[in-house]
């Protein structure tokens, strides 16, 4: 694909085309109008977006794949030994860089695929906050996994299984309760055992992603583009919930078990350091599809909104919860109560007696 995308480029105009298609794509909605834009497209330009696209979904392969474990496997050997020397160092820069260019990727073809009809154009600002958010994310997340398996190495593997299990069958599952058909459109050449294993090769990919950072590119089994193509706030607000209670409980077992071999560290300041590295990560997330989303103009509802909804779901359960358990308290005191409420009765009826007794001598 490389050889033939230079050899694309650099004979492209010299020869001229026998035949362009035209593509017709909607521009962002600017005070509430949206033009129609249509543009040709040579043979050669799109051969050079399949070799993009291609490109694009192999380095999110890779960096989840390749050098996620990699980057998890340096850090645990440089705890063990106490020290970081130079080269592990590059390498494991190298490998983080490598982790947040394929998150990055995997957040633009996310959109482009959602929004196929607009001309998307992301701004610098967006690849910023992008930057950030799976920088701080996605370093803090390999942290936890090192410092909890270096204390606890087979509950690490527990953690590990637990996660791959639950993202892996989570597709499947909403695919099951969806009853849609089997997707038989993805490959025409594929047979049907062939088409199990490449969505069982999706979904693998896709718990490989969520295991280190949460994954744009949503897996939906009965859409023909295998990607959902609505925004789920809700839950991206839960698994950003979830995993952050998950990352304070593996902290909160490292700090109780850590060895003495973790006296030349200030444990209480490093726990504190990640959970709020974490927090960053969260923040500039939201900062990017509040501010710099580049169509942000599309959604229904900002993701302010689906928090404070989703705040406020939570509220009303919690409220809800304990009008049930006072519900309760009051029924299950009510019987030992019945004698002194037969006896406070008799005596206002006996006072209602006397007063009667005395306004009719005083008439």
């Amino acid at each position: 694909r490389c050889v033939e995308a230079f050899y694309i480029y650099f004979h492209a105009g010299r020869v001229e085309e026998p035949y362009v298609s035209i593509t017709k794509k909607r521009q962002i909605p600017k005070d509430g109008y949206s033009e129609e834009i249509e543009k040709e497209v040579g043979q050669a330009e799109g051969k050079l977006c399949t070799h993009r696209s291609a490109f694009s979904r192999a380095s999110v392969i890779q960096a989840f794949l390749g050098s996620a474990p990699q980057l998890t496997l340096q850090l645990y050997i440089c705890v063990l030994q106490q020290e970081v020397t130079v080269a592990r160092s590059i390498f494991m820069v190298l490998s983080l860089l490598s982790i947040v260019y394929g998150a990055l990727r995997c957040n633009i073809l996310s959109i482009r695929i959602k929004y196929d009809d607009y001309d998307v154009r992301v701004k610098p600002a967006a690849y910023l906050c992008i930057f950030l958010w799976r920088s701080f994310e996605i370093a803090t997340r390999v942290a936890v996994l090192v410092l909890f398996g270096s204390v606890l190495r087979i509950w690490v593997f527990l953690v590990v299984l637990l996660n791959f299990l639950g993202f892996c069958l989570y597709p499947w599952v909403l695919f099951w309760r969806s009853k849609s058909p089997f997707p038989e459109n993805i490959e025409k050449e594929l047979s049907r055992v062939g088409t199990t294993i490449v969505l069982c090769l999706l979904t693998f990919l896709y718990a490989g992603i969520n295991m280190f950072c949460w994954s744009a590119a949503q897996v939906e089994l009965s859409d023909p583009d295998l990607i959902s193509s609505s925004q789920n706030w809700y839950s991206m607000t839960v698994y950003y919930i979830v995993r952050l209670m998950e990352n304070a409980f593996l902290l909160l077992m490292w700090y109780l078990y850590r060895t003495d071999f973790y006296l030349y560290v200030c444990a209480p300041m490093l726990v504190l350091q990640l959970l709020i590295g974490y927090c960053m990560g969260i923040f500039f997330m939201m900062v990017f599809y509040q501010f710099c989303h580049p169509c942000k103009k599309l959604f229904s509802s900002s993701i302010t909104e689906a928090l404070l909804s989703c705040f406020k779901l939570l509220y009303l359960i919690c409220q809800q919860n304990k009008s049930t358990l006072l519900t309760g308290k009051v029924v299950v005191k009510s019987p030992e109560n019945t004698d002194e409420a037969r006896g406070s009765s008799k005596t206002i009826d006996s006072q209602n007696r006397s007063i009667h007794q005395s306004v009719s001598c005083n008439a």
